[in-house]
């Protein structure tokens, strides 16, 4: 994921990180009309009804911030096959780490000349730059929300009209046809 930038996202909410009371703390976004359609038209969808996310903000390695929490939405986006609207929700945790740009913690997770970073694609992801001391986590909402929307959306009993599958597979020519037919004519 990409560093969030302030103002960027429909659904922004910069917060100043170097202000994080020692527990942390919790925020709750909930778009509005307004938001839920520029929402629609970024990411291509027909509507979005909801959008609501509750992320726990608190610090990380001292110079970092980890982001938890939970993603909802509703929304209506178009089948693939027939164009029709289709209604799909959204639920997704959301679990980031960003550290400060130039961090030592940064430096620490990137390879250096002769030596092979190593990712588990099934561990956590590696942290996040950020330009302290604001942190849009609504951009970062945003990002779990479009990784979490359905890239080839269908509509239930939708299925890929095949017309004449069958005969096409037998109309197709034998590539070794046209060598037997020179063997048997001979070379004429």
């Amino acid at each position: 994921m990409n560093a969030p930038g302030t103002g960027a996202s429909p659904v922004s909410l910069a917060i100043n990180v170097a202000v994080l009371p020692q527990k942390g703390r919790d925020e709750t976004i909930t778009a509005d009309a307004a938001q839920l359609s520029a929402l629609a038209a970024a990411h291509d969808l027909l509507g979005a009804d909801r959008f609501e996310a509750t992320i726990h903000v608190r610090r990380w390695q001292r110079d970092g911030v980890r982001l938890t929490g939970r993603l909802k939405a509703r929304v209506t986006q178009q089948c693939v096959v027939s164009l029709e609207p289709v209604e799909a929700t959204v639920d997704a945790e959301i679990d980031a780490v960003y550290v400060p740009e130039g961090s030592p913690l940064q430096k620490r997770m990137e390879p250096g000349e002769g030596c092979d970073l190593i990712i588990d694609a099934e561990g956590p992801d590696l942290p996040e730059p950020f330009e302290p001391p604001m942190l849009d986590i609504g951009a970062v909402a945003e990002e779990f929300f479009a990784l979490a929307l359905d890239p080839y959306p269908r509509a239930p009993d939708v299925a890929v009209p095949v017309k004449n599958a069958g005969k096409v597979a037998e109309e197709r020519e034998n590539p070794f046809a046209v060598l037997e037919n020179l063997r048997r004519n001979g070379d004429r």
